[in-house]
């Protein structure tokens, strides 16, 4: 029985895509959600659960950073998809027969420059790939959808305009969720590690707390900060740095980061990506 890896989105999204590409051995099974792809992780129905967090253009993907500290799974790993938007239509379309585009949320405004100027009108849909199909299953020509190359093969779709982001290097980085850990690899390009923290209710305790890392020489790569079940007054913070928790200076800036938090969780440690050290 071959493993699986589940992603958000039909087959052709760009989620499928990163599963092809970071892991070609694996099944991949499409959910409809991020927390379905979760889920099919949790009761065993995948075996790794691929989860888009932030791309280059857009940012972060909304909700995820709250989903993944709640899903019991740790990341295992990371990879980079470089983002290409195409312009899909029917094989009998033309690109000026094209009024309108369906794509996600996310991906309209990577291409909003494209669209403008040939006075396309961007519409939401809930997944890249479902607009490839539903272009595909209509008999509008006005209408095309925005998504992957891969996409169009699946969908039998003519690729009316290729590589129509706004930015040269658009890209999309996803991370890898297991059920269990995994401590023991070390990564050709160093290592990464990923966790959450609240801080205590004292004068300056962020600002304490991210010391340990300065004066450790440990490289914090992000910090980002969301709010706790509709609280303001519970913020979390999100953040990953570069290192091993056995690493001396890591296993020291972690010990002072938890005199000045009252809650802390390793959610994953893993091989920094190569496209990290890219120029």
């Amino acid at each position: 029985m071959s493993q699986k890896i589940a992603f958000q989105g039909e087959l052709g999204a760009y989620g499928h895509e990163a599963c092809v590409t970071a892991r070609p051995d694996f099944e991949p099974l499409p959910c409809s959600t991020f927390d379905s792809a979760i889920e099919a992780v949790r009761n065993g129905a995948a075996d790794l659960g691929m989860i888009a967090v932030e791309n280059s253009t857009y940012g972060r993907v909304a909700d995820v950073h709250s989903l993944l500290p709640e899903s019991g799974l740790h990341i295992v790993d990371e990879t980079f998809v470089r983002v290409h938007v195409n312009l899909l239509g029917k094989p009998e379309a033309l690109l000026d027969d094209i009024k309108e585009a369906h794509g996600h949320s996310v991906i309209l405004p990577q291409c909003g420059k494209f669209l403008r100027e040939h006075d396309i009108i961007g519409r939401t849909s809930s997944d890249n790939a479902r607009a490839a199909r539903e272009v595909a299953s209509g008999d509008d020509l006005s209408i095309a959808a925005l998504a992957s190359e891969l996409a169009a093969d699946i969908y039998g779709l003519k690729v009316l305009a290729r590589h129509i982001e706004d930015h040269a290097r658009n890209t999309t980085r996803f991370l890898i969720m297991a059920r269990d850990p995994d401590y023991t690899r070390r990564g050709e390009f160093g290592m990464m590690t990923s966790f959450v923290f609240r801080v205590r209710n004292i004068p300056a305790a962020l600002y304490k707390a991210m010391g340990g890392f300065a004066t450790n020489s440990v490289n914090m790569t992000k910090l980002e900060s969301y709010m706790v079940d509709g609280e303001f007054t519970a913020t979390q913070f999100y953040s990953e740095i570069e290192g091993h928790p056995d690493d001396a200076n890591v296993q020291l800036a972690l010990e002072e980061l938890g005199y000045f938090t009252d809650h802390l969780h390793v959610m994953g440690v893993y091989p920094a990506a190569a496209r990290r050290h890219e120029k």
